[in-house]
């Protein structure tokens, strides 16, 4: 009976252990879908480098057909909308997605909406992180973090832009 009592609590142990790590990788994907979308750490995240821009400099283009802020803030927002409604087990259109397609020039009227439609999109992925089950955490850990470094990686383009026409401080 001893030996069962000990198997039991060692058990106990190690899935305690596992709990903790899996809280631990919560915590991380929460950091980074934080630092993505508005905690400056390392880098910008996209309600910095969006905000203040003009329609004007949000479909500016230069002459070598590379995308304009307001396509690469498009993108973004269709990829992490897309991840989020598959975390969510929402229905996903069947139709296949070219990914040039994604990056799409708003219409004016249409510029501050796509950045509040970002800023949602964010705000509630951390929501869903947060409240999500350990199972589901530990399944799309690899996806969430691909998301985020595909965010980090377009927001820095955007900051570059910025840069490259004196729109950034």
């Amino acid at each position: 009976m001893k030996g069962w009592v000990f198997l039991l609590v060692i058990g106990v142990f190690i899935s305690c252990a596992q709990n903790k790590n899996d809280e631990n990788i919560r915590e991380l994907l929460l950091s980074q879908l934080k630092n993505t979308h508005n905690t400056q750490e390392w880098f910008a995240p996209t309600e910095t480098a969006l905000k203040g821009l003009t329609y004007e400099q949000a479909i500016w283009q230069d002459s070598t057909a590379n995308h304009s802020i307001a396509e690469l803030a498009t993108h973004i927002v269709f990829w992490n909308e897309m991840n989020l409604k598959s975390f969510n087990d929402l229905e996903i259109s069947d139709k296949a997605v070219k990914n040039d397609e994604t990056f799409q020039v708003p219409k004016k009227d249409e510029w501050s909406i796509t950045v509040k439609r970002l800023d949602s999109i964010q705000t509630e992925w951390k929501t869903a992180v947060k409240h999500a089950d350990l199972v589901k955490i530990q399944d799309r850990a690899e996806e969430i973090a691909n998301m985020s470094a595909h965010t980090g990686y377009h927001t820095g383009q955007i900051v570059y832009i910025r840069k490259q026409n004196g729109w950034w401080k």
